[in-house]
């Protein structure tokens, strides 16, 4: 009887595990556009180029916080998750309700969808000026 609750817990424990292996890749990403961003101060010394520098760094450290406060509160949940299912619980019976999980992937999706603009604009940006 308590197998469904069971898959439930592991369902939701594999999206957590999948979404900070995600933000991991997320950060590595960050890292190599810092890497753009000290290659193209050292070679160009435009005044728009110089700007861009500044908005993007503020855009990546916003972005790499973003990632460790979800990362974090993610890895909390998916910890008390697997809890869950090692002593097979019942989902409601977890000391967080659906509303966290709800919360969160929205957060998560807000995130995702803030990165992703955030990683075509560097883009834009860097094949303007990195040649």
């Amino acid at each position: 009887c308590h197998m469904p609750a069971a898959l439930s817990i592991m369902h939701l424990h594999l999206h957590y595990r999948l979404w900070i292996a995600e933000m991991n890749s997320d950060i590595d990403v960050l890292r190599i556009f810092n890497d753009y961003l000290i290659e193209l101060q050292a070679k160009k010394n435009v005044q728009e180029v110089i700007k861009g520098i500044d908005h993007f760094k503020k855009q990546f450290i916003s972005l790499r916080k973003e990632i460790d406060e979800l990362k974090h509160e993610m890895h909390l949940i998916k910890m008390k998750l697997a809890a869950a299912a090692r002593e097979s619980k019942p989902l409601n019976n977890i000391p967080f309700s659906a509303d966290n999980h709800n919360d969160l992937r929205k957060r998560y999706a807000a995130f995702r969808k803030t990165f992703t603009t955030v990683k075509k604009e560097f883009g834009l940006f860097e094949g303007k000026w990195l040649n």
